[in-house]
């Protein structure tokens, strides 16, 4: 695992070794262990490397034989050991004994068909110098990042932003639409930025630039379409312990300690499961926590920990745990809206401290059908043989209010009845709906972007999907949307801030083309989700696990937080003269929500949660001032 980066020039004019350098600093905690040059005249590769696999060897770049090819790579590639052996005796010589040096000989061979043998999770920048042509490649899943600036021919890319934006030439001109998608979202869908000179390189996705022209290309996606014939109930389940078993065996392979997070829900606790019965010595398991009892997942943690005798440690996370927001602001590049960042922030600190790998149950939930909001659309799509108009009129009498009341959960409820299935998603997926964000922005805001746009990355997900059924739609749009934008770059940027290696059995392509395959009955079925999932795991979890409620893995308590402790900061951070200078949003509609959730008259926790990381993210990557010490 490590932080990528470099910088091609159709100009000719050499890259300048400074600024390489000074966007490998950018990201060190990327890659503590060493950093690595290729210097080639107009083009330069970089890395900064955390080793934990070859650790004798492997330090990149990585060359072929003449030294023609050079590569740097930020990830594992896991089937590096059988790939090598059919290289070998295709007549290519290896110098390390690592997974890097597998991917130039099948560039030499393959050209960029190469990323279609790999089974990993990867970004890598690959350059020629016999064509002066650069190759950059992300995994099928978009586990890990690469984002690029391409302007008067030069393009620089690298793995995080603030390494990026190290290079003087990169435009820091913020975005005003992808503030928009942004506010909507909690995250700014790729493969826009939030500024508007940077672009992310889409999951299952090559980039290639040659004599200053850039293409960029699609070689995977997830098919949920094909649905073929598949045996019994009990096959089925026994195929789900098989493969998520090689899915574990693989991302086992490492020469560093590893561990494991333990959430306490079904999926991370299948994972231990799986190391369990793989790993000789007992395996070393991670958990956050909450004061609040009723939040919490420990009491189940514990339970799997102690199924499988792991060497458990746990973490309690309190109001002062806030502390950590402008680091998280700063890791992470660009506004980011998920409170579970603040948990899995420490939950790495935390494991950093005794491995240097950790698994995680990410991915089980969009593959399995695991998210409440699966079942709120198949319970408000019973109504939809109900003519529209009358929907609508439904959805009219009973306005959209936050909050947890009753009354306030009909009222969303009419409001999802109202929409189309497109929209319903949409608004289960906002961070700040479309009339919330509608009478918070200011008249010069408007101007300059137009009336608030709905989700354009689910819209255009939505029609694109081949799922044959809703759960299978829904499953499609969150893959190709939620969960590399959030949920991986999440995990991403909280583990290597600390120099962990996170790695996810259940984004395993072939665990993911298989459950894409199952028919959604045995992901949702009858209001129970992870129907096939649940099943398989019955001799692996105890059953406080597998028929518990879901609790997510976000800040329960952010909400009471912004009540008390979080109250007098987050006004004056969201009412600062600077930040209504900004022109963004109305103060009166600012002053209102933030009255509107002190006095509970609605919980707006997750508007002004949103607000208040986009207003640190301003300050930190367009100011220049560090966030107050109140946060």
């Amino acid at each position: 695992m490590c932080g990528i980066a470099g910088q091609v020039r159709g100009d000719g004019r050499p890259v300048a070794r400074e600024t390489i350098e000074k966007m490998c600093s950018a990201m060190r905690h990327r890659g503590p262990d060493s950093r690595g040059l290729h210097l080639d005249g107009p083009a330069s590769i970089a890395i900064q490397r955390l080793r934990v696999i070859d650790l004798a060897t492997g330090d990149q770049p990585i060359y072929n034989e003449d030294r023609s090819i050079a590569v740097v790579l930020n990830g594992e590639i896991y089937n590096f050991r059988e790939l090598r052996e059919r290289l070998t005796r295709a007549g290519h010589k290896f110098r390390t004994e690592g997974d890097t040096e597998v991917i130039v000989h099948l560039y030499e061979d393959l050209g960029d068909a190469c990323v279609k043998e790999l089974h990993g999770m990867f970004a890598f920048a690959l350059w020629e110098s016999k064509r002066g042509r650069l190759l950059l490649a992300r995994d099928r899943v978009g586990k890990k990042p690469l984002l690029y600036s391409q302007r008067g021919g030069c393009l620089s890319f690298a793995s995080e932003m603030s390494a990026l934006t190290a290079d003087p030439e990169v435009p820091r001109d913020v975005d005003l639409n992808a503030v928009d998608a942004y506010l909507g979202a909690g995250y700014v869908p790729h493969p826009d930025s939030i500024f508007r000179g940077v672009r992310k390189l889409p999951p299952g996705s090559v980039l290639s630039w040659e004599d200053d022209r850039t293409e960029v290309n699609r070689y995977w996606r997830l098919n949920y379409g094909t649905k073929p014939t598949i045996g019994s109930a009990p096959e089925v389940h026994e195929e789900i312990r098989e493969q998520l078993t090689r899915a574990v065996e693989r991302r086992m392979i490492a020469d560093v300690p590893l561990g494991a997070f333990l959430s306490g829900g079904i999926d991370s606790g299948a994972v231990v499961a799986a190391m369990a019965r793989t790993s000789a010595a007992p395996v070393k398991t991670f958990s956050i926590g909450f004061e609040n009892a009723e939040h919490s997942e420990l009491p189940r943690a514990r339970l799997i920990a102690e199924r499988y005798g792991t060497d458990h440690h746990e973490f309690i996370l309190k109001p002062d745990a806030l502390l950590v927001l402008p680091s998280v602001v700063r890791h992470y590049g660009e506004p980011f809206a998920d409170t579970s960042a603040v948990p899995s922030f420490y939950v790495s600190k935390i494991a950093a401290e005794h491995v240097t790998v950790a698994l995680n149950g990410d991915g089980g939930d969009e593959s399995f059908a695991g998210y409440h909001r699966y079942r709120a659309q198949a319970r408000a799509s019973r109504l939809d043989f109900v003519p529209r108009p009358l929907r609508r009129l439904a959805g009219r009498a009973l306005p959209t209010a936050g909050g947890a009341t009753s009354m306030q959960r009909a009222r969303r409820f009419a409001q999802l009845v109202a929409a189309s299935p497109d929209r319903r998603h949409e608004q289960l997926m906002s961070a700040i709906s479309f009339e919330t964000r509608a009478a918070l922005y200011s008249n010069d805001f408007q101007a300059a972007t137009g009336l608030p746009r709905h989700a354009e990355a689910i819209e255009g997900s939505w029609r694109a999907a081949t799922g044959p059924d809703l759960t299978g739609r829904l499953l499609e749009v969150d893959f190709n949307t939620y969960l590399p934008d959030d949920l991986c770059a999440k995990i991403d940027i909280a583990t290597m801030a600390h120099s962990l290696e996170a790695r996810s059995p259940f984004l395993d392509h072939e665990l993911l083309e298989f459950a894409a395959s199952l028919p959604s009955e045995m992901k949702m079925h009858g209001g129970e989700s992870k129907v096939a999932l649940r099943m398989a795991l019955r001799d692996w979890l105890p059953s406080e696990v597998l028929d518990g409620p879901k609790r997510g893995f976000g800040m329960p308590s952010a909400s009471d937080w912004l009540r008390g402790e979080l109250r007098q900061p987050v006004t004056e951070i969201l009412l600062d003269p600077v930040s209504l200078g900004r022109g963004y949003f109305s103060e009166a509609a600012l002053s209102g929500l933030l009255a509107d959730h002190v006095s509970r008259r609605h919980d707006r926790g997750q508007e002004l949660w949103t607000l208040t990381m986009l207003e640190l993210w301003h300050r930190e990557f367009v100011d220049g001032v560090a966030a107050p010490a109140s946060l």
